[in-house]
């Protein structure tokens, strides 16, 4: 997951991958997150471990461009992480692969 989260946060900082040490951190960072993820899929459902992956991902992406790149968060962005949160509960508990 960090490496995921490493890759999106360098994603900020390419400038439109303009900036070539973010681009390839970004890259390289976004490429070995993807490998340890197909890694994880030979024991998981990809539907379990993507859900988690994206979700997890989506609510620590947020807590940290609240904190580091200040970037706002209103009520429906709340309401928002928190339905998807459910959602990766609802999938990892309730879903086919139980």
């Amino acid at each position: 997951m960090s490496l995921k989260l490493l890759g999106t946060n360098f994603l900020k900082l390419t400038n439109g991958f303009t900036k070539l040490l973010p681009t390839l951190i970004s890259l390289l960072s976004y490429g070995f997150a993807f490998y340890f993820l197909s890694l994880v899929v030979k024991n998981i459902p990809i539907n379990i471990a993507y859900a988690i992956w994206s979700g997890v991902g989506i609510i620590l992406m947020t807590v940290i461009s609240v904190f580091v790149f200040h970037n706002p968060i209103n009520v429906p962005t709340v309401l928002g992480i928190l339905f998807i949160t459910l959602g990766v509960i609802l999938v990892d508990l309730f879903g086919v692969s139980h």
